[in-house]
């Protein structure tokens, strides 16, 4: 037998909760940078051929979406990544608003004088997280990449 009233044991509130959730959301600046990839990394892969004229309106819709960058495409050897070999064309041919930017990934010197030939104004590099991966993307070592991305960026920095 239970002496004294039985209490139900307490539980949070919803509100005690979120506490930890809101003091780590202060924590956060007070605004967020898109920079959507989807034209380059996410078409890169595709097995199914993506027209140009495609690409261009998909560029064109992200574009009107209030992000503030678009990756459109990539200056990579056709050879390894066929489906960006119409990256020249894309670049020349979409509609470029003010309010956005509209880098272009480079994976070496090769990569980037096509993309300043093109028009590029913007170049993203990439480095790699291991060996496996820089082998396997980029035909070099992490150290590689790292030497390229600099060379890449003096290279921008002189235009």
């Amino acid at each position: 037998m239970l002496h004294g009233r039985w209490r139900r044991p307490t539980r949070p509130s919803t509100f005690d909760l979120l506490l930890p959730a809101r003091r780590s959301l202060s924590l956060l600046p007070p605004h967020a940078r898109i920079y959507e990839l989807g034209p380059r990394d996410g078409l890169q892969n595709e097995k199914v051929h993506v027209p140009t004229d495609a690409k261009v309106h998909f560029v064109d819709l992200l574009s009107r979406t209030g992000v503030h960058a678009v990756e459109t495409t990539s200056f990579v050897s056709p050879r390894w990544v066929p489906q960006m070999s119409d990256h020249r064309e894309v670049l020349q041919r979409i509609e470029q608003m003010e309010s956005v930017s509209y880098p272009v990934l480079v994976p070496n010197m090769q990569g980037f004088e096509a993309a300043v030939a093109a028009g590029a104004r913007i170049v993203a590099v990439m480095t790699a997280p291991s060996t496996t991966f820089a082998r396997k993307n980029l035909n070099c070592t992490v150290d590689e990449t790292v030497e390229r991305a600099v060379a890449i960026a003096e290279a921008a920095e002189a235009k």
